[in-house]
């Protein structure tokens, strides 16, 4: 039981800041927009890196050093242009968002959008696969621990996604959304800078 709330409460707290995944699901979550499968997607892709990391795939990470940087220059260049479309929205405002708004997106490009944000992720190896799966076996039960970090996942990302809806009301401002859009695009590129700022 203590290998689980361990597993638990690191995958918690490695996912709790806000980032660019987090930042898109709050999005679709307040938009009420392919909300279901953006965040089975985010939470299967983490249980996915988590079961890898526990099953030892993080001994292959360190081992091949060329990994990180192929990473960091691949996910900076994406986060920069998702950056830049969010701030373009910002720039451009929008209507308030009503309650029966349909998603503006397609399932396909929600979900595309989703994996890219999760998968060209360096910092997603590294917490997941590479931090996780170090703890996990240094722990009394690699599949318990395993089991709370991912566990934590799912709670996470559906709490984020569903939960947005509670501060819905503030978002039928038009405002709100300028707000959200510009945040978004820092966010988004600051960590575009972290990958590659040495």
């Amino acid at each position: 039981m203590n290998a689980l709330l361990s597993g638990f409460a690191l995958g918690f707290s490695l996912i709790l800041a806000i980032g660019a995944q987090n930042a898109f699901v709050l999005r679709q979550g307040l938009r009420r927009a392919h909300v279901l499968p953006v965040v089975l997607t985010c939470a299967l892709s983490d249980a996915v890196l988590i079961t890898a990391g526990v099953a030892g795939f993080g001994a292959l990470v360190q081992a091949a050093p060329w990994i990180t940087p192929v990473l960091s220059w691949g996910g900076a260049a994406f986060l920069v242009v998702y950056g830049a479309l969010a701030m373009r929205s910002a720039i451009a405002g929008g209507a308030a968002m009503r309650l029966d708004d349909g998603p503006r997106e397609s399932l396909r490009s929600a979900v595309l959008t989703c994996l890219a944000l999760t998968w060209l992720n360096p910092h997603v190896y590294l917490d997941t696969v590479v931090l996780l799966g170090s703890v996990a076996a240094g722990s009394d039960s690699r599949l318990l621990f395993g089991a709370g970090a991912v566990t934590a996942s799912f709670v996470f990302f559906f709490g984020l996604g569903y939960g947005a809806r509670l501060v819905a009301p503030l978002f039928a401002r038009p405002v709100a959304w300028r707000v959200l859009d510009a945040l978004v695009a820092a966010v988004m590129w600051a960590i575009a800078l972290k990958l590659v700022w040495p």
